[in-house]
């Protein structure tokens, strides 16, 4: 099997642990808190991620020069966590993940006032188009519009604010410490809220925690080692398999059923990705030194 073909499967793995995990914090939505789902799914990756990162350099890659910058981008991923497993409690899994792919999007507009970065105007107008696919989804003003959706535009907002950060510090910072904090802070926002929250866990409720604390540490591995395998404009848009795995999902446990219009949008959302992608790469390969 070559290269590329290796990192596919590994990204088409690690989104599908991410649907999976979602569907875990879904589930655990009925019965508790979103800040005890986020401390035990915490709590759970955070020893997997320092284990990964001891075989993978030793604790000293945890080492750090910038903790407030860690600080920062461990605030934005609380924000991300809270937003969307609150989402995914009020909204349907196919359009929460459906407004969750607007986070690439944000990216791209941000990128300039934030990175100084001369956004084209290819981009510019697949980003206004993929936000066209946002209000397809959302409906603003239809009777099927909820707040849920709103703040799952505020998880893609804070998750874009994380990918924005991951760029201008990623050659700056290990890959394993940046991934440490992101997950520390979550853990320690949450601990201190739990006691206003706590309800003791049913015992099947274990498993559910558990399981996706496992979930988010085997994707985020397996999304790392699609990139490694395949070049990014290759493997990233296999990320919208999640679609497939939040419609199933949704509909096997929960009846869920997207309408037409949730259909609609999320093609118009991915097309829009796709295209930034497909630029990004053409851009990449022009910049390149000749030999």
């Amino acid at each position: 099997m070559s290269s590329s073909l290796v990192g596919i499967a590994y990204m088409c793995l690690g989104v599908l642990c991410l649907a999976l995990g979602d569907a875990l914090a879904k589930w655990l939505g009925g019965s508790y808190a979103p800040v005890q789902i986020i401390f035990f799914r915490t709590l759970v990756a955070l020893p997997l991620v320092a284990t990964i990162a001891y075989f993978n350099g030793g604790l000293r890659t945890l080492a750090t020069r910038r903790p407030g910058v860690h600080l920062i981008r461990g605030l934005i991923a609380t924000g991300t966590m809270f937003c969307f497993v609150i989402g995914l409690t009020l909204l349907p899994l196919a359009e929460t993940t459906a407004i969750a792919f607007a986070a690439p999007l944000f990216v791209t507009l941000l990128s300039g006032p934030l990175l100084s970065e001369r956004v084209e105007r290819l981009p510019f107008i697949a980003s206004l188009a993929g936000f066209v696919g946002v209000l397809i989804v959302v409906r603003p003003g239809a009777a099927g519009f909820q707040l849920g959706a709103l703040v799952v535009v505020g998880a893609a907002v804070c998750y874009a604010l994380l990918m924005i950060t991951a760029r201008r510090y990623g050659g700056k910072e290990r890959l394993w410490a940046m991934v440490f904090y992101v997950t520390l802070v979550p853990l320690i926002v949450s601990a201190l809220l739990l006691p206003l929250y706590w309800r003791p866990p049913q015992s099947v409720h274990w498993l559910g925690f558990v399981g996706a604390g496992i979930l988010g540490v085997v994707a985020m591995a397996c999304i790392t080692l699609a990139f490694r395998h395949a070049p990014a404009s290759l493997a990233a848009p296999f990320d919208y398999t999640a679609m497939v795995w939040a419609v199933l999902l949704g509909w096997w446990f929960w009846g869920e059923m997207p309408d037409l219009w949730v259909y609609v949008g999320t093609g118009v959302i991915i097309g829009s990705g796709i295209l930034i992608a497909v630029h990004e790469r053409r851009v990449a390969i022009k910049a390149r030194p000749t030999t």
